[in-house]
């Protein structure tokens, strides 16, 4: 279970397999220490660190002074230590941007940790080949439990039911799950977009506001906490209802080309969205995220350059009532 080398796999299983795990080797861990770790984080993520604790892993954003959000990751409690995932083609550009207000913070430090791995798992069975009965006590996506080498971390299901889970392991140990069991990293990126759970590109970084992603609803924004960066355009968004428009998930039956994050959706000539994330299946479907007007998101949709490709929206896990309320104009 400790080897990184992730099986080749540019597409995903159809249908998703409700049982198995993978190493998310996209991921890069960093490790906050010192004694003003929640303090800096407290001042730079939509995150409430009094709420970071052994039982509770939860997401989180950090943004612009305008809101954007520059990254997506999760928070989890290691001790006196924060640990977070940032993705590995984002983790440099964010930890030189996160280190320019960590200078004030004297003796804590930021760091990449290379032998702290992150374990997709799909399906109860393995997760319980880890944590045995104490399972059950993960209730809710972000229940986290401490075990001998590692967190073990319930997250969204997909909206298909399969349900879900992060292990975070932070020591080396025996196998526990099989080989036999291993999927490609793929299966997890689509059960991801099958979650509605967003992640960002270099492509769509800085492009959203976290509430156009549904962060708000994957339990990534806590609007009672005191300020961080961005919270006022954040907070006014939620508070005030401004929110028009949102991520949603759509499926193509058959595409030869992906659309690749950051391109347009288009309702006839008009861009009305953008690809947030996609994955392409073995059956030759096309699975994707994309943050799209409310006001467009009933229109027949086709992303950019594959006018034939129609878009066929799909379930989420997460009901959206923002979409109930939005007006009819842009934020």
């Amino acid at each position: 279970m400790t080897d990184t080398d992730s099986p080749v796999s540019a597409v995903a299983d159809y249908p998703l397999p409700d049982s198995g795990w993978a190493v998310l080797d996209d991921r890069v861990v960093v490790r906050i220490s010192g004694p003003g770790t929640d303090k800096f984080l407290q001042g730079q993520f939509s995150q409430n660190l009094d709420e970071v604790t052994p039982g509770r892993s939860p997401r989180a954003a950090a943004a612009t002074p305008k809101g954007r959000a520059y990254c997506l990751t999760r928070m989890v409690r290691d001790r006196d230590d924060i640990l977070m995932d940032f993705p590995s083609d984002l983790a440099d550009d964010i930890i030189s941007h996160l280190r320019k207000y960590l200078m004030l913070f004297r003796g804590t430090t930021m760091e990449a940790v290379q032998e702290i791995s992150i374990i997709g798992i799909l399906g109860n069975q393995l997760a319980e080949s880890l944590a045995g009965d104490a399972l059950e006590s993960l209730k809710e996506p972000g229940d986290s439990i401490a075990l001998r080498n590692g967190v073990l971390v319930k997250t969204q299901p997909t909206a298909e039911g399969t349900v879900r889970f992060e292990f975070w392991q932070t020591e080396e140990s025996e196998a526990v799950l099989s080989d036999s069991d291993r999927l490609p990293a793929t299966d997890w990126q689509a059960s991801e977009i099958a979650a509605g759970v967003a992640s960002l590109t270099t492509a769509t970084q800085e492009s959203f506001v976290p509430q156009m992603l549904n962060w708000q609803h994957v339990d990534g924004v806590h609007f009672k906490k005191g300020c961080y960066t961005g919270q006022e355009v954040i907070a006014r968004m939620h508070f005030l209802g401004q929110l028009k428009k949102s991520l949603f998930r759509f499926r193509i039956e058959q595409a030869e080309d992906l659309p690749v994050p950051g391109s347009a959706l288009f309702a006839g000539e008009r861009s009305v969205g953008d690809v947030v994330n996609s994955v392409k299946y073995h059956d030759g479907s096309i699975e994707l995220l994309a943050v799209v007007r409310h006001d467009a998101a009933e229109k027949a949709l086709h992303p950019d350059g594959l006018p034939g490709a129609v878009l066929t929206p799909m379930p989420l896990p997460y009901p959206v009532p923002e979409r109930e309320k939005s007006a009819q104009s842009d934020t």
